[in-house]
C-alpha cells in the first residue's frame, strides 16, 4: 500500500500549452493517505482519468510530480508503480480460461501454485464465477469479462495502489452493488490504498472514505459523503451531489440575513458583507412549505412521486427550487411559501463557499 503524493502536478494535451485554459488538468497539490478508499467524481471530461493515468504511469504529466511513499515516481513505467488498473471497458485473454485469466498476475510474479489455486478460488467466489473457472474467456457477456478484468485486478495482494476507471459501466445494475459491496469488503479487509473512478455519485458515496469532486480540471472539494452534502465548498459540488442537487439563488447578504428577489431568508451565522456574484445555496430536505406570509412566495410547476418521497419543483421569479416531501405529508393548495432552515444554508461568492464568522470575530 501507499501513500500518494500529487506535487504541483499539471497535464495539458497541447505540446505547447498557452494559459490555464489549454490544461485538461490543473495545478493539483494533495496528499492521499496510505490504506484508504478514494472516489474521483465529477462529469465527462474533468481530468479523473487523465489524473488515474498519471498516477499508474499510463501517462506523464505536463509539469510536477507523483511521489508513493515520498518516493519519486514519475519517469518510473506502470510495471515498476506496482499496481494494479481495472478499466471501463474487460481487458481479458479471450485463449484462457477464466481461471488462468485470474492467475497470470500471480504467474507472472512467480506464486507458489497452492497460493495461486486459494487466491484464485477466493477471488472466483468474490466475483461470483466459481461455476466458469474452467471456461475459456471467449465467448463469455461483456459483463461477465468485467469480471474477469475486476477478479485480475484485486488477486494480487502486495500492490501499492488498486485504481478503477469507471470498472462497472458495463455491469448489470444488480452485479453493480454486489461487486461494489465486495470491493468495500477487499478494502476493509486488506486495507488497500483504492482510487476509483465514476460519474455515478451513488457509486462514489457508497465505496469510499472520502469522494473527490473533480470540476474543470482541477479538484473542487475532498471530504466525506457528509462533508459534501452538509458543506459544499463550491456551487457544483452543491449541484451534482444529491438528487436533486442544491437550490442556488442570487441573493445580496450582509451579515446574518439574506435578501433574495426583495424578501429576507435567516442565516444560520454572521456572513459579514461577502463581495463577488453572491448566492446562497440550500438543499431540498431543508426547504419546508408553509401557508402565511413568511417565506419566499412561490408557483408550483409539478410534483413528482418517486415512492419514498415526493420531489415538489417550485417556480420562484424564473428560478427552479425543490424541494423533498416525505411520502404521506400534507400538502394543500394554500402552502405556497417556502422557509429555508437557516442552519443548512451555505454562501457562496462567486462560485466558493464563504467561512462564516467565529464566535470570537463576531464578539469583537
Amino acid at each position: 500500500m501507499a501513500k500518494i503524493t500529487l506535487d504541483n502536478l499539471a497535464h495539458s494535451y497541447l505540446p505547447k500549452p498557452a494559459g490555464e485554459g489549454d490544461y485538461a488538468l490543473k495545478e493539483l497539490n494533495h496528499v492521499w493517505a496510505d490504506g484508504e478508499a478514494y472516489a474521483l467524481l465529477g462529469a465527462s471530461g474533468c481530468g479523473k482519468s487523465t489524473l488515474l493515468n498519471i498516477i499508474s504511469g499510463l501517462l506523464h504529466p505536463s509539469q510536477g510530480r507523483i511521489l508513493f511513499n515520498d518516493h519519486d515516481v514519475t519517469a518510473q513505467a506502470t510495471a515498476e508503480r506496482n499496481i494494479a488498473q481495472v478499466f471501463q471497458f474487460p481487458v481479458v485473454y479471450d485463449t484462457m480460461s477464466v481461471r488462468d485469466n485470474l492467475a497470470f498476475p500471480l504467474k507472472n510474479r512467480g506464486a507458489s501454485p497452492d497460493y495461486i489455486r486459494d487466491r484464485v478460488q477466493a477471488i472466483a467466489a468474490m466475483i461470483g464465477m466459481e461455476a466458469e473457472l474452467n471456461r475459456k474467456a471467449r465467448g463469455l457477456t461483456a459483463d461477465a469479462k468485467q469480471k474477469i478484468s475486476l477478479g485480475r485486478g484485486m488477486v494480487r495482494e502486495d500492490v501499492n495502489a488498486l485504481l478503477f476507471d469507471e470498472p462497472l459501466t458495463v455491469i448489470d445494475p444488480h452485479m453493480k452493488w454486489e461487486l461494489r459491496t465486495q470491493l468495500k469488503a477487499l478494502h476493509h479487509e486488506f486495507g488497500h490504498t483504492m482510487i476509483y473512478v465514476t460519474h455515478d455519485q451513488t457509486e462514489a458515496l457508497t465505496f469510499a472514505d472520502k469522494v473527490v469532486v473533480m470540476h474543470d480540471g482541477r479538484v473542487v472539494q475532498m471530504g466525506t459523503p457528509q462533508e459534501l452534502f452538509e458543506r459544499p465548498e463550491h456551487t457544483f459540488v452543491g449541484y451534482f451531489i444529491g438528487s436533486p442537487g442544491m437550490n442556488l439563488l442570487d441573493a445580496e447578504v450582509s451579515g446574518t440575513t439574506a435578501i433574495v428577489a426583495g424578501t429576507e431568508v435567516a442565516l444560520g451565522a454572521d456572513y459579514g458583507r461577502p463581495k463577488g456574484r453572491i448566492q446562497i445555496g440550500v438543499r431540498p430536505e431543508f426547504v419546508t412549505l408553509a401557508a402565511g406570509d413568511t417565506g419566499l412566495a412561490v408557483t408550483v410547476r409539478r410534483v413528482e412521486d418517486v415512492g419514498r418521497h415526493k420531489i415538489l419543483r417550485y417556480d420562484f421569479q424564473g428560478a427552479e427550487i425543490n424541494v423533498i416531501a416525505a411520502e404521506g405529508q400534507a400538502i394543500s393548495p394554500d402552502m405556497t411559501r417556502l422557509i429555508f432552515d437557516p442552519r443548512a444554508i451555505n454562501v457562496y461568492a462567486d462560485d466558493w463557499r464563504v467561512s462564516p464568522k467565529s464566535p470570537a470575530e463576531e464578539a469583537a
